[in-house]
C-alpha cells in the first residue's frame, strides 16, 4: 500500500464542507480562513474544523502571514503539505534538468543528466528514472507524491503518451505516464514543455499576469495559453500550436509536417543552424548559435533578429485576437537580446495600441527552470486531485486548480 492511498483512505472520513474548502482554496478563490467562512457562507467555528482536517490530512498547509484590513494577521493557506514533493524531469534532446518540486513552488536539488532522447523511450526513461530515484531516496520515500515530466513533443493527455513528434524517435504513442506511474508506484504526469513552461513561470510570479502566451524557443518552438490563469488546452489539446503557421516568405522550405514555410522552418533553433551553416559557418547545435550572437557574430546576429521578426509575426495575430496580459519568452533563444528585442518591435509595430499598452513582453524568469517547475506542479496537482476526490470533491480537472492566484 502506497503512502497516497493510505492517506487517501484516512481523508475519506473528512467532512463536505472540507472538500468544499479544499476546491475553493485549489482553485485560487480563496487563501485564508476568513475568505473561506465568506465564501462558504459558514460558521468561522466549522471552517476552522474543516481546515483542521484539510491540514491533518495534508491536502493544505497554513504558512505565512498576509496583509488584512485590520485585526489578526491571516494565516496563508497553499495546496499540499509541509512536506511531500514531487520528482521531476524536463527533457531536451541531448539532456535532462531534473530535480525536486515542492507544493509552494521551491525548486532543490536541480542538476542537468546527459540523456539521449533519440534513444528511445526505453532507454532514455530507463535513464531518468534511475536519477529520479536518488532524488526520492535522498528527500524520503514516504513523502513522493507524484512525478512530472516535461517533453518536447505533443502529448496525449488522456492517455499520457506523445503523439507524432518530430524529433522523439520511437516515442509515438508509448504510454509515459503509465510507464512512470509502474515504476514509482505515485500519480504521474507528461506534458508538453511549452505547457510546462508555462504553469511553470505562472508558479514563479504568484499568478501577476492571468492572461497570457508563453513561447518557447529552442531547437523546435511551442507555445502555450493561460486564460484567468488556467492552462488552456482547447478543444483536442493542442491549443497553442503556432509552429506550423506558414510564412509568407516564398522559400518554400519544407517542414516536417508535411507543408512548406512553417514558423519552424524560418525561426527555430534547427532552422538557424541550417542557414547559419548553408552560409558557410561552423555551428552545429542551437547553443552554438546563441554563443555567436552572444560574441556579436554578424551573420549570427542577423539570423537571429530574424527569427524574432518571424515569431513576432505570427505572436502578432495571436495577441491581438486574445489581448493577453504578458507574453513570455523562454527557451535558450530567449536569452538572445537581439532575438527578444526583433520580437517586441514586431508585436509593438503590428499590434492596435489597445493590446499593447499595459502588454508585458518579458523573458521566462525562471530561465531553463520554468519546465521542470511546471512538470513538478502538473504531477503534485494530480496528486491532490485524486486525494480530493476522496474527500468530497467530484469530478475535478487539475487543470481548474493549476495554480492560485495572489
Amino acid at each position: 500500500m502506497t503512502e497516497i492511498s493510505a492517506r487517501g483512505r484516512k481523508a475519506a472520513g473528512t467532512s463536505a464542507l472540507a472538500g468544499r474548502a479544499l476546491e475553493l482554496i485549489a482553485s485560487g478563490r480563496a487563501t485564508s480562513r476568513a475568505q473561506l467562512a465568506e465564501l462558504l457562507g459558514a460558521a468561522a467555528s466549522s471552517v476552522s474544523v474543516a481546515v483542521g482536517q484539510l491540514v491533518e490530512h495534508g491536502l493544505v498547509a497554513e504558512e505565512g502571514t498576509q496583509s488584512s484590513t485590520g485585526g489578526r494577521p491571516r494565516k496563508v493557506l497553499r495546496l499540499g503539505g509541509q512536506d511531500e514533493f514531487a520528482v521531476a524531469a524536463d527533457l531536451g534532446g541531448r539532456h535532462a534538468r531534473v530535480g525536486v518540486v515542492l507544493p509552494g513552488g521551491e525548486l532543490r536539488d536541480v542538476s542537468t543528466v546527459p540523456l539521449v532522447i533519440a534513444e528511445g523511450p526505453e532507454a532514455a526513461l530507463s535513464l531518468l528514472a534511475a536519477t529520479l530515484e536518488e532524488l526520492v531516496e535522498r528527500h524520503g520515500r514516504a513523502r513522493l507524491r507524484g512525478v512530472g515530466l516535461s517533453l518536447p513533443g505533443p502529448v496525449d493527455t488522456a492517455t499520457g503518451s506523445v503523439v507524432q513528434p518530430s524529433r522523439m524517435p520511437g516515442w509515438n504513442r508509448f504510454p509515459v505516464e503509465s510507464w512512470l506511474r509502474e515504476r514509482f508506484a505515485v500519480p504521474a504526469v507528461a506534458d508538453n514543455d511549452a505547457n510546462c513552461m508555462a504553469v511553470g513561470e505562472h508558479t514563479a510570479r504568484r499568478g501577476r499576469h492571468q492572461q497570457v502566451i508563453m513561447v518557447k524557443m529552442g531547437t523546435a518552438i511551442g507555445a502555450a495559453a493561460l486564460v484567468d490563469g488556467r492552462l488552456y488546452r482547447g478543444g483536442t489539446g493542442a491549443a497553442g500550436e503556432i509552429t506550423h503557421i506558414r510564412i509568407a516568405r516564398g522559400a518554400h522550405m519544407p517542414c516536417s509536417c508535411g507543408n512548406t514555410d512553417c514558423l519552424e522552418t524560418v525561426a527555430s533553433g534547427a532552422a538557424l543552424v541550417r542557414v547559419l551553416r548553408d552560409g558557410g559557418v561552423d555551428v552545429s547545435t542551437a547553443e552554438d548559435v546563441v554563443r555567436l550572437a552572444t560574441d556579436a557574430h554578424p551573420e549570427a546576429n542577423r539570423a537571429v533578429r530574424r527569427a524574432g521578426d518571424y515569431l513576432g509575426q505570427v505572436l502578432a495575430a495571436n495577441v491581438n485576437f486574445f489581448n493577453p496580459d504578458a507574453v513570455y519568452l523562454g527557451g535558450i533563444l530567449s536569452t538572445v537580446e537581439p532575438f527578444v528585442a526583433a520580437v517586441r518591435s514586431q508585436l509593438y509595430e503590428s499590434c492596435h495600441p489597445l493590446v499593447t499598452e499595459h502588454l508585458a513582453i518579458e523573458r521566462a524568469v525562471l530561465g531553463a527552470d520554468a519546465g521542470l517547475l511546471g512538470a513538478g506542479q502538473f504531477a503534485l496537482q494530480r496528486a491532490l486531485a485524486q486525494a480530493l476526490r476522496q474527500v468530497g470533491g467530484t469530478g475535478l480537472d487539475p487543470d481548474r486548480f493549476q495554480t492560485p492566484s495572489p
